[in-house]
């Protein structure tokens, strides 16, 4: 009889189960973007969001918890209940974590899963509008004759731009001098005035300098140019072979979270992704509409996680 009860409340809870994750979502998703406003992961995310909200007439809605390169926000969402109401977003930095920190909070691999990845960027090379270096063969030459003086700006020490420099100064046998700031935001008023001579960005984080006439793109990463600038060569284009960096957002569910409710998300996003009008906004801030499923995510993300290994090994980065 006891069997024949834990078999029967087994099939029970089974049921129910698969019928929440049919339900979902069923009340609203809290989307945690572990950063501050304004970002790219930050105005991605809601756009993405917002186009959920239409498709299922459910509320996804994001909160901003910043700090610690993300892993503040990321903690937040691994402490979570794995039932797809909250989910964390993030983009290439996740890779880069178990080379920033000597003890994460969480673990890299198994705590959070891949949900879906779905709006890439180039990193491009910008210079001001009226600098001297015309392409990335004049910026390299300058860098080769002088090693170690040509300087370049980022957010910080450990972020994405920082290692991604670090990768174009391995990639073209060259050296650079890093100036890291506060944010983002202070690396681009400090090339504007002429501070330093370059940066790494991705190019929705420059696009509104770039239609303000105020910064000029030497490069960007990807196989191809965008369509939002076509005046803007490869890396390849430009004479720089295998430098394969490029941003992207993706968000990821707690681990457990039933894999009928991921790939219900999965859906939407593939759905969302497939529009014209997000076709049209991925054009608009100089990325590509696109979309990875989570057996994709994952593996790209153990492949950049290993590449992000050997560029920081080749640095002078002191994990933190």
């Amino acid at each position: 009889m006891h069997i024949r009860n834990a078999i029967c409340t087994a099939l029970l809870l089974a049921a129910a189960a698969v019928a929440n994750a049919q339900a979902w979502p069923a009340k609203p998703v809290r989307i945690v973007v572990p950063y501050p406003p304004g970002g790219a992961v930050d105005s991605v995310t809601r756009k993405v969001a917002a186009r959920l909200t239409e498709q299922t007439g459910q509320s996804f809605f994001v909160e901003n918890k910043a700090g610690a390169t993300s892993t503040i926000g990321a903690m937040q969402v691994v402490q979570s209940a794995p039932d797809g109401y909250t989910l964390v977003a993030n983009d290439t930095t996740y890779a880069l974590l178990p080379h920033i920190f000597k003890k994460l909070p969480f673990d890299h691999e198994k705590d959070l899963q891949p949900v879906a990845a779905f709006v890439f960027a180039p990193m491009a090379v910008v210079v001001r509008a009226d600098s001297k270096f015309k392409t990335l063969d004049d910026l390299l030459k300058a860098a080769r004759a002088e090693p170690g003086k040509l300087s370049y700006g980022t957010g910080g020490a450990g972020t994405m731009p920082h290692f991604a420099s670090e990768a174009l100064g391995i990639a073209t046998g060259t050296r650079f001098l890093h100036v890291p700031f506060k944010g983002a935001g202070e690396a681009t008023q400090a090339l504007l005035s002429g501070t330093i001579d370059y940066q790494i960005a991705s190019t929705p984080g420059v696009m509104g300098q770039v239609q303000g006439g105020k910064v000029r793109l030497l490069a960007i990463s990807g196989d191809k140019r965008l369509p939002a600038l076509p005046q803007v060569p490869t890396f390849a284009e430009a004479g720089v072979k295998g430098y394969g960096v490029v941003n992207f957002t993706g968000w990821w569910a707690p681990k457990g979270t039933p894999a009928e409710v991921t790939a219900r998300l999965q859906k939407e996003i593939a759905t969302a992704m497939a529009s014209a009008d997000m076709k049209a906004y991925a054009d608009s801030i100089g990325a590509e509409a696109g979309y990875w499923d989570a057996p994709a995510f994952t593996k790209n993300l153990r492949e950049r996680t290993a590449f992000w290994a050997k560029v920081v090994a080749n640095s002078a980065f002191e994990k933190q």
